[in-house]
């Protein structure tokens, strides 16, 4: 498998998150749950990224998997 991830959304994706909840973050993109690990990374080099919200908010994930501040999204897919 490669080790360039797959682009799940050339977009953001908004997720409502919970202050003081661990969220596991999908780097490989094969997610079914973007932007939410499945466990689809299974057999790749690739491994969840764990973050824990600090406060009740939206946030917005990066869905291109080529962001430079991950989990969060910087803009990478306008570039793609």
């Amino acid at each position: 498998m490669s080790d360039e991830p797959v682009i799940a959304s050339k977009s953001a994706v908004a997720l409502d998150v919970a202050a003081g909840e661990t969220y596991y973050y999908c780097t490989c993109g094969r997610s079914a749950t973007q932007p939410l690990c499945d466990g689809s990374h299974s057999g790749t080099s690739f491994a969840p990224q764990a973050f824990t919200a600090e406060k009740t908010e939206t946030v917005y994930l990066c869905g291109c998997k080529h962001t430079k501040t991950a989990p969060v999204c910087d803009g990478s897919h306008n570039k793609l």
